[in-house]
């Protein structure tokens, strides 16, 4: 952690040497919780959350989150600065570490509300954003975005949309190398077709060397992330951390010289019980918490087993928390 920058406030800014991505349906809650267990020091984002649902919805239920979560950055999507910098002051308000515009998301539906990699095409706008979420509250402001978007991918073109983000007093990017293809590609295709290019966020870093830069797309290993690190300040993992979530557990050591040695699978599902049973009694299912450590159960014998316990008998579990102890019983040693 390091002290923000912002003389309004003494809160320290999260470090983004290694972050998990925000991921729709995926990264929620429970999903942070879990990974908080393998991580001390990852920089953990929300899923991303309109502007509209914030402010005309249930803004509790997308704020809601546990302490031990921290660090912990909130994504909000939008592109009205007003609407943007209320959301920002209720994520200050909620105790978020960060909050981080979403210009990367490639989705039909949320380029029909001018949210998303979209807004590439338009820097002033994301520029005007971004300066009046930082008008509004002492927490960083971050932008996630691509690396360009169809009718707009030149390095010229990448190069002007950081400048104008970057005067309007944003000082770390998270950088998706790939450009968004808004016509003709889903979600999903947009993460894969789009060849990486590493090599122009490097050029981005060089050219803006006084920027926090942190790079994300295809990033798989550690030791990916060590040589990465050489020339980022940053790396960002999306589906490789939540598919292998036992990754993380080697993070705080190998990236951050933590001393501890890593916690155990095994150890990891008992610290996730008293946080089960409260969720438990409050109303919740197990499959709500479970459905996020699945990638947990690979590579070792009775992983299968271990997974069917988690995805498929738990729905006619008549104890869960027993099933549950099962799947803990199966990790011993692990």
């Amino acid at each position: 952690m390091k002290t923000s920058q912002n003389p309004a406030t003494t809160r320290p800014e999260p470090s983004r040497r290694f972050c998990v991505a925000p991921m729709m349906d995926w990264t929620d809650r429970h999903c942070r919780f879990f990974l908080r267990q393998l991580s001390h020091h990852a920089l953990l984002y929300t899923e991303m959350v309109t502007t509209g649902a914030l402010l005309h919805g249930d803004a509790q239920r997308f704020l809601r989150h546990d302490q031990l979560e921290h660090p912990l950055a909130l994504q909000l999507g939008g592109s009205d600065p007003a609407e943007l910098a209320a959301c920002a002051k209720l994520a200050e308000e909620a105790g978020y570490d960060e909050v981080n515009l979403n210009v990367g998301c490639p989705s039909d539906r949320v380029q029909n509300n001018l949210i998303g990699a979209c807004l590439m095409g338009h820097p002033a706008r994301v520029a005007d954003c971004v300066k009046a979420m930082r008008d509004a509250v002492a927490i960083p402001v971050t932008v996630k975005h691509r690396i360009g978007i169809d009718g707009r991918d030149s390095y010229d073109e990448l190069r002007d949309f950081v400048g104008q983000v970057c005067e309007a007093g944003c000082r770390s990017f998270i950088v998706h190398a790939r450009i968004a293809i808004l016509a003709g590609l889903s979600p999903k295709e947009n993460r894969e077709i789009p060849p990486l290019r590493y090599d122009v966020v490097a050029q981005l870093k060089q050219d803006f060397p006084d920027l926090e830069m942190i790079l994300n797309g295809g990033i798989k290993t550690l030791e990916e992330c060590r040589q990465h690190l050489q020339t980022f300040d940053g790396v960002m993992l999306g589906r490789e951390a939540y598919h292998n979530p036992y990754l993380l557990a080697q993070v705080d050591q190998e990236l951050f010289g933590n001393p501890l040695p890593p916690i155990s699978r095994h150890e990891a599902l008992e610290c996730l019980r008293p946080y089960i049973q409260q969720h438990l009694d409050e109303g919740g299912t197990l499959h709500h918490v479970t459905r996020h450590v699945l990638g947990l159960g690979q590579g070792f014998p009775g992983a299968r087993r271990f997974r069917q316990l988690l995805s498929a008998d738990i729905h006619k579990a008549s104890d869960p928390l027993a099933l549950f102890d099962q799947a803990i019983a199966l990790l011993e040693g692990r």
